[in-house]
């Protein structure tokens, strides 16, 4: 596969994108939930989970901190907002590590695919109930992209993702150092795609996403590099577009998967992880583009948001019949 074209691997994820039928129900397309969102970082998980709406999921939650799920309640009306998350300075004298992670377990049950770490922060407490979400989510075989302050608990206790193998981390350059740091791989040992392949291995087969110039992509079994064009302003927050599509893709391979509608069913489970993430990256560089081309130097992290439906349409969506 590492071989192929960009429009043969566009085509391949345009395989596993269920058609929109009339017997499907609310829900068979993608169930995401974005768990994050300290007082100091409302937007970033609002433009990860509105990315998962824009993209096609039925369903987009966010589970928050009480301040913040304030805020982003006020951002959109379509998102399911859960104040379950909580700040050290925050617990109450009734709540507990144990209280708060419970509650946010409970709702993975409902959820086809995680994100963890946009607008998370380094408190303890947000952290320590991170980890227990990703030791559950494991035990379910519930995928999970970590983002941002998510992939602190990846570089600081690499075990919780060790051998998992439904996981991707979308770490940008100094982030992948440090990872790489943790699992002692060499940066500088080798071309970028090789070395990108090598900290996956390190970590098990987990997938990685190097965002960059151009994003690398491994889970060690396979690796690719995304390099459409993008925009030129770097602004914060951009990567929460990529998050968000991750999620929705990654509900839509399960629906492959599952078989929620008749087609080949030709594709491994590792393949179809790692066109994931090549389908995530290619929109979001898309995104990316049709922004920039009109906001230019003004372009901020929220024009991505308008742009991630016709993103799809360029890259993935080709015409199609229905089965």
């Amino acid at each position: 596969m590492a071989s192929a074209t960009r429009k043969e691997l566009l085509g391949k994820v345009h395989k596993m994108i269920p058609p929109m039928l009339e017997r499907f129900h609310k829900g068979m397309l993608g169930r995401v939930g974005v768990i994050g969102g300290s007082e100091d970082y409302t937007g970033a998980p609002y433009f990860s989970a509105m990315a998962s709406a824009k993209l096609g999921c039925d369903m987009s939650h966010v589970i928050c901190e009480p301040g913040a799920g304030a805020v982003i309640k006020t951002y959109s009306p379509n998102l399911m907002v859960h104040p379950y998350m909580r700040q050290s300075k925050h617990l109450a004298q009734s709540e507990s590590l144990d209280t708060v992670s419970a509650e946010v377990i409970g709702m993975l049950s409902r959820l086809h695919v995680v994100v963890i770490g946009p607008g998370l922060g380094r408190d303890k407490l947000m952290q320590d109930t991170c980890a227990r979400v990703i030791e559950e989510a494991r035990k379910q075989n519930i995928p999970f992209v970590l983002d941002a302050d998510g992939l602190f608990l990846a570089q600081t206790r690499p075990e919780l993702v060790q051998g998992c193998t439904e996981c991707i981390l979308t770490p940008n350059v100094v982030e992948f150092g440090r990872l790489a740091k943790a699992k002692g791989v060499n940066v500088e040992d080798g071309d970028p795609s090789e070395v990108c392949s090598k900290l996956a291995k390190a970590f098990g087969g987990v997938t990685i996403i190097q965002k960059g110039a151009k994003d690398y992509i491994s889970n060690g079994k396979y690796t690719l590099v995304s390099d459409g064009e993008g925009g030129l302003k770097r602004s914060g927050g951009q990567g929460d577009t990529l998050t968000g599509s991750l999620a929705t893709l990654l509900a839509y391979r399960q629906a492959y998967h599952d078989r929620i509608w008749d087609h080949e069913g030709d594709m491994e489970p590792a393949e179809t992880l790692a066109l994931a993430a090549y389908g995530g990256s290619a929109i979001t560089r898309e995104c990316s583009r049709l922004a920039f081309k009109e906001k230019g130097r003004a372009l901020q992290a929220g024009d991505l948001t308008e742009y991630v439906h016709q993103a799809f349409l360029n890259t993935i969506a080709f015409p199609r019949s229905s089965s």
